[in-house]
């Protein structure tokens, strides 16, 4: 029961809690939450007479869907293979119990209060909440510590298995060194140009072909949706804004920008007072008012010399550079602006910005009014995603909906799952059309969110299920396919043929291309199939080669194996072979077990 185990999770708790109560709700309601695992007349399977219930196949079929591991058009399929996975675990835990294997009630409540799902704010483990998460789930303490022990059984004894084989250290270096072996060889590509094949297809052919692969001849299920969108951007469009609001707000984004800035500095102190130094620094801001440059007026007044000389320039700041009454009074202006004094480190000052350092205004103008009018629609944006809530969720269409607010009923063709275009391509929308509340029970999607500024709700207007289709509708894609297999049949016999004549040394004007030192690891662009037949070519002779060819999608290679050689060592390749070896080599241990108390067992489905 526990996947966790089957998975090598952690955490084994969380599993059987959150997954339990959620499938066993939606399938059976909240009653069968206290009968899961009790004993039920619908059994789907027995194992060696121990029962299957129905219950426990369906709670790891819509686990395994709702958690998207599975895609939904594969539940028939999945339910096969889930059943088959039960009865494996039933197998091994009466083997691992036939065997001897026993975990005792210590173990277990060692194991329980380490799990974190039990666990209160200060990291203990908390009985009240062991309680209330097992009770959600439909568990007893008992039936809990029960599916748990059987779990630990199951783990015991697959480890158990797995520890006793092992892989010699000969058998290892000879795995690493094959991992690390490089080849040489030579090859060419044959493609549709190589040969001439007479488009012939005959009625018969085609009939073959289609009986053949009638799987890929399906049309899949599909829907025509109906969908509204509440788009603020779109309301945006409609909104004029006026100069002075696109002023405030390039002011307003680039408050912060950093900016280059000049000063007049008067000091007091010992030189002069508080009250003659605001004096002088008056009669500075006097002769800027009357027209006075700020150079000018830096050379005459301010106390900071070196800055003076440079017409007052302290260069580009940032905020916090000078303090907080600096950036107060720098920071409101805008450039070419000039500040009245300002007060600060036994000075007077006198600030003028001569540069933003941010895009001009007219550069942000596009992207000013486009934020802007977001900004004006957005009460508007909010009442009208809040009316299609309420009146979404009512309506028996969304007609009306669309009509009620103002909204353009969009329509699709037939969409198959994951088909969708537009708004109905993005993640997780068109999973909405084939849910059960919106495809099977009738009813709007909720309002799904797109994005900050998009909220939509659709409707599946019509639904067909996967349907098998005839040899009429898809007549010419079957004589394509047809034609294809034709053209790859005859690009085989020519490589047969080329093959043929090169090993009987008759002249070829092969023209070969060279694959140096390739290795089952290599970054290469040569085709995967061409690398991978490559290595199961044998060893050639010092000095002459082994031809084989190998099918492409499109086409087929014709392969000359020149030389092998060994590679260099690399220990972290070499550790990572025998790390591979060890668990392929234990999962067949396991999978051969099963395979045994399989042909053994009276299983009943």
């Amino acid at each position: 029961m526990l996947q966790s185990i089957r998975d090598g999770s952690r955490s084994w708790g969380a599993k059987i809690i959150i997954g339990v109560m959620v499938a066993a709700m939606a399938l059976f309601g909240v009653e069968s939450l206290f009968s899961v695992f009790g004993d039920d007349p619908n059994e789907v399977a027995s194992v060696n007479g121990e029962p299957i219930m129905r219950q426990q196949v369906e709670l790891e079929v819509q686990r395994a869907l709702r958690s998207g591991q599975v895609p939904p058009e594969q539940e028939r399929a999945l339910r096969n293979d889930v059943l088959d996975q039960l009865i494996t675990q039933q197998l091994l835990t009466q083997y691992a119990e036939d065997g001897g294997v026993f975990v005792s009630d210590a173990q277990l409540d060692q194991m329980i209060v380490g799990l974190p799902e039990f666990h209160d704010q200060d990291g203990r483990f908390s009985a009240e909440i062991f309680r209330n998460r097992l009770a959600g789930a439909g568990y007893t303490p008992v039936a809990f510590r029960e599916e748990l022990r059987a779990d630990i059984k199951r783990q015991h004894l697959q480890q158990g298995l797995a520890f006793s084989d092992f892989s010699l250290e000969s058998e290892q270096e000879r795995l690493a060194e094959l991992q690390r072996q490089q080849r040489s060889f030579r090859y060419v590509l044959l493609d549709a140009d190589d040969v001439s094949v007479e488009a012939n297809v005959t009625e018969a052919q085609m009939q073959e072909y289609f009986d053949a692969n009638q799987a890929r001849f399906e049309r899949p299920e599909q829907v025509r949706v109906e969908y509204v969108l509440v788009d603020r951007q779109a309301m945006a469009e409609n909104v004029e804004v006026n100069e002075q609001s696109l002023r405030d707000a390039w002011r307003e984004q680039n408050r912060n920008a950093d900016r280059r800035v000049s000063h007049i500095m008067v000091t007091f102190g010992e030189e002069r007072s508080r009250q003659e130094a605001q004096a002088h620094a008056n009669e500075a801001l006097e002769a800027l008012n009357s027209g006075e440059t700020f150079a000018d007026t830096a050379l005459r007044y301010s106390d900071d010399t070196a800055s003076a000389e440079e017409g007052g320039d302290l260069g580009v700041i940032s905020r916090g550079f000078f303090g907080d009454a600096f950036d107060e009074a720098a920071f409101a202006l805008d450039e070419g602006e000039t500040s009245q004094l300002v007060e600060m480190d036994g000075a007077f000052h006198i600030l003028q910005v001569t540069e933003l350092v941010a895009p001009a205004f007219e550069e942000q103008r596009e992207a000013l009014q486009q934020d802007v009018a977001l900004r004006e629609v957005n009460d508007e944006f909010n009442q009208q995603v809040q009316r299609l809530i309420d009146e979404s969720f009512a309506a028996d269409d969304l007609q009306s909906v669309a009509d009620d607010l103002g909204l353009t009923l969009n329509q699709t063709d037939w969409l198959a799952r994951g088909e969708g275009e537009g708004v109905l391509s993005e993640p997780g929308v068109l999973d909405e059309a084939f849910s059960a509340d919106v495809l099977e029970e009738g009813y709007n999607s909720e309002v799904i969110e797109l994005d900050d500024d998009r909220r939509l709700v659709l409707r599946v207007a019509e639904h067909r299920e996967t349907t098998q289709l005839t040899l009429d509708d898809v007549r010419d894609e079957v004589a394509n396919a047809v034609v294809a297999q034709q053209r790859q049949e005859a690009l085989e016999q020519e490589a047969a043929r080329m093959i043929k004549a090169v090993e009987a040394g008759e002249a070829s004007n092969i023209d070969w291309l060279e694959a140096s030192n390739i290795s089952r690891q290599s970054d290469t662009v040569l085709p995967r199939a061409v690398v991978q037949q490559v290595f199961r070519m044998p060893r050639p002779q010092e000095g002459d080669s082994v031809y084989r060819s190998v099918s492409l999608p499109e086409g087929v290679a014709i392969i000359a194996l020149d030389s092998v050689s060994v590679g260099e060592v690399d220990e972290q390749l070499t550790s990572f072979v025998a790390q591979m070896a060890e668990q392929l080599r234990a999962q067949s241990v396991i999978q051969g077990l099963v395979d045994d108390l399989r042909s053994d067992a009276k299983i009943e489905r």
